[in-house]
């Protein structure tokens, strides 16, 4: 189909990939459960968050692992928002030197909290630029979810193109459902696909989609073709 790389993978899968030719484009620090509400925003996660990447990013760049994914966390009862992108901030800044010295870069995902993951505080572009600019390292980024910055604000392309400086990867998913990436959903991506082009992005897009087909390899040589310019 033409896909170079392959997202979301432990570091026990990273050889897996590689021994099928694929780039591992983004790549979890370890196995854990609530993965997603255990993020930066609580200065009391600081020590497993940087624990794990501490252990995973020197593997990562050994193993040709670009990125590796990172959480801002679900909201937590005494923490307002500004506390919140202060507690990013100093978490993420101590594995930011680890980072720039190994190339890996660590990505933080932005998440809808209206439908999918209820509470989740990293879900405006707002928040998380407001994060990775007060860490302000080439190797500490943001991972634009489409899909789901979508669902929570819309105006995707203009939002692409004035905090490009600020994103490290790109997720897609059509909307409404996350499924495919066509012409039944609300977004054009090919137009999506055209502006990120313009401003000379050089990382990855990675499509997360639950299919509606029943051979899902079309539904995924239809995305390659709608997202190449």
């Amino acid at each position: 189909m033409g896909f170079a790389a392959i997202d979301l993978l432990y570091p026990d899968e990273w050889s897996v990939a590689a021994d099928a030719g694929l780039i591992v484009s983004m790549g979890y620090a370890s196995h854990r459960d609530k993965f997603i509400a255990t993020g930066f925003n609580d200065p009391a996660n600081h020590a497993l968050l940087l624990g794990e990447l501490e252990t995973a990013v020197p593997l990562a760049a050994r193993a040709r692992v670009p990125n590796l994914i990172a959480m801002f966390g679900n909201r937590v009862s005494g923490i307002d928002e500004t506390a919140a992108i202060a507690n990013c901030v100093a978490g993420l800044a101590k594995i930011a030197p680890l980072a720039e010295k190994h190339g890996v870069t660590v990505c933080v995902e932005l998440l809808n909290s209206k439908v999918d993951h209820p509470g989740y505080q990293g879900d405006h572009t707002a928040f998380g630029v407001a994060v990775v600019r007060g860490v302000n390292s080439p190797r500490v980024k943001l991972l634009y979810d489409i899909y789901h910055m979508q669902i929570m604000e819309g105006d995707v392309i203009r939002t692409i193109r004035e905090n490009i400086n600020w994103i490290g990867h790109f997720h897609t998913g059509g909307v409404p459902g996350r499924h495919e990436i066509n012409d039944g959903q609300e977004l054009n991506y090919h137009a999506i696909a055209a502006a990120i082009a313009d401003l000379n992005y050089q990382g990855y897009v990675a499509h997360e989609f639950v299919p509606t087909r029943t051979d899902p390899f079309s539904s995924l040589a239809e995305a390659l073709r709608i997202f190449t310019v």
